[in-house]
């Protein structure tokens, strides 16, 4: 359900929207169509200027938007036949984590992902999609079955990062995170990983080393969110803007410096604007990313992943 939230920046279109809201009450009596569909054209041009010319701090608050789709709505709608399966076997479920089995187009995958929730109370109960350690172990579950039985892999990544609470480290939650870390740059068969929404420090890598990084263009990956960042260098959050320039954390920077593979486009005012569409159109790069990849042998898979996560960076050697 839509919570009609607004960004500030979005406010100039919300205006315009009302008033034709208003224009069409008096349609019946008056001869105004002309003036309404006038109105229109101006609300398109304005939003399209502003979704143009975003920052990167209104990136950052597109990607947290919570109309935008979380991981649970693509596995039923960019994908098909979706079976969830609970548990690491060890300790619990983390409904922070969600996965199963899925179809996408005529191909059989294992799919992972961050979850959110949409109000007060399924956030509690997501524990606003940080991941315990459970969580990552359950992931890890899914990665052996897809080893098993040669299934390709999907994870979606969408989180504020992985809980820092007294109990995750307690049960492990760095060598969990390091585990999987391990697992998937050793893993035999395809992965594709795509940045959804938020893909915060330690909590978004340890679903994410894959084959192929994507990112929805309106999403941010980084070591450290922006409020985080400035409450180190700045001692306050005020300074969070110019903490997301300095990270450099938008697709479109990621692309640039070579981290990612795929910039994927939004609906023109982000993904919560027209969720089918969105759907539809991480359906179609998810087939033709996993048909490029499907055909290099567990050998070549494994050799490319390793020298593409070993580039990135830039270092300087001496002597």
């Amino acid at each position: 359900m839509a919570s009609n939230f607004t960004l500030d920046f979005e406010k100039p279109v919300l205006e315009l929207e009302k008033k034709i809201d208003e224009m069409r009450s008096l349609a019946g009596t008056l001869d105004i169509e002309p003036q309404i569909a006038e109105l229109q054209v101006k609300v398109e041009e304005l939003r399209a200027d502003i979704y143009s010319n975003l920052t990167r701090w209104q990136r950052v608050q597109i990607a947290r938007h919570p109309d935008r789709p979380y991981s649970s709505d693509y596995f039923n709608s960019s994908f098909s036949n979706f079976i969830e399966l609970h548990g690491d076997r060890s300790f619990r479920d983390d409904p922070a984590i969600v996965c199963g089995l899925a179809q996408l187009g005529s191909e059989s995958v294992v799919v992972v992902g961050h979850q959110k929730g949409r109000d007060t109370k399924s956030n509690v109960y997501r524990n606003f999609g940080m991941p315990n350690p459970e969580g990552y172990r359950k992931a890890s579950r899914m990665f052996d079955l897809a080893e098993k039985f040669n299934k390709p892999i999907i994870c979606l990544l969408d989180t504020p990062g992985a809980f820092p609470g007294i109990e995750a480290e307690d049960r492990g939650q760095a060598q969990a995170i390091a585990a999987n870390l391990l697992q998937m740059s050793r893993l035999p068969v395809p992965i594709i990983i795509v940045v959804i929404g938020e893909g915060a420090s330690g909590g978004a890598l340890g679903i994410g080393i894959g084959d192929r990084i994507l990112m929805l263009e309106n999403s941010w990956y980084s070591v450290i969110a922006p409020e985080s960042c400035s409450s180190i260098l700045w001692r306050s959050w005020d300074y969070k803007e110019q903490a997301a320039e300095a990270l450099q954390l938008t697709a479109q920077d990621l692309k640039k410096n070579g981290i990612i593979d795929r910039i994927i486009p939004e609906p023109i005012g982000g993904a919560h604007r027209n969720t089918e569409l969105m759907s539809e159109i991480l359906k179609g790069v998810l087939i033709e990313e996993l048909n490029d990849i499907k055909g290099l042998s567990p050998k070549e898979l494994v050799h490319m992943r390793r020298e593409k996560f070993a580039a990135m960076g830039v270092w300087e050697t001496i002597g």
